[in-house]
């Protein structure tokens, strides 16, 4: 049988030129922050991209939102239109970056935040429904499940199944 070694250092080198990352194991939580928004509704979740280009929803959709506020200390890194819709970007230093959209704000570039500060109003535009914001994280330029930094993550539950499935006597 042949060796597929020669393929797999193929495949490696090309994700490594194409600057696939495997996904961060650090534990997020540790981070202490805080949720963006004050009553928590959680309309749509993270999906993770098969790939660095594929499919997927690189955010949470929060709905039920007014006002959104800074998860975690940091400073504005942009803030403005990003294909027709209003876009706030937050860097908290460490790699991590938070983006908000559509989010309107009136902080400029090299504003800092604090951790909870509300930074701006959600806005009618974007992908998401109506009082609803997207709500994504990157750490080293690789987008990952917000909820991980809130301890958000909810653990996998067996519930019982067969009962409800067994023919009646």
């Amino acid at each position: 049988m042949p060796s597929l070694a020669p393929v797999f250092g193929f495949l490696l080198a090309a994700l490594v030129l194409l600057g696939a990352a495997p996904p961060p194991t650090e534990d997020l939580a540790a981070r202490g922050w805080v949720w963006p928004v004050e009553e928590v509704r959680l309309e749509r979740p993270f999906i993770a991209p098969p790939h660095a280009y594929g499919p997927g929803h690189r955010g949470a959709d929060l709905s039920g939102v007014a006002a959104v506020r800074s998860p975690a200390a940091g400073t504005v890194a942009f803030a403005g239109p990003v294909a027709g819709r209003p876009v706030l970007t937050i860097d908290h230093g460490d790699g991590l970056v938070s983006s908000f959209e559509p989010v309107t704000s009136d902080l400029a570039v090299g504003t800092p935040v604090r951790r909870g500060e509300v930074v701006g109003t959600v806005a009618a535009a974007g992908h998401t429904g109506p009082a609803t914001v997207h709500f994504g994280v990157r750490l080293h330029g690789e987008y990952v499940n917000p909820l991980r930094l809130l301890g958000g993550v909810p653990r996998a539950v067996l519930l019982p199944c067969c009962a409800a499935l067994s023919p009646a006597p």
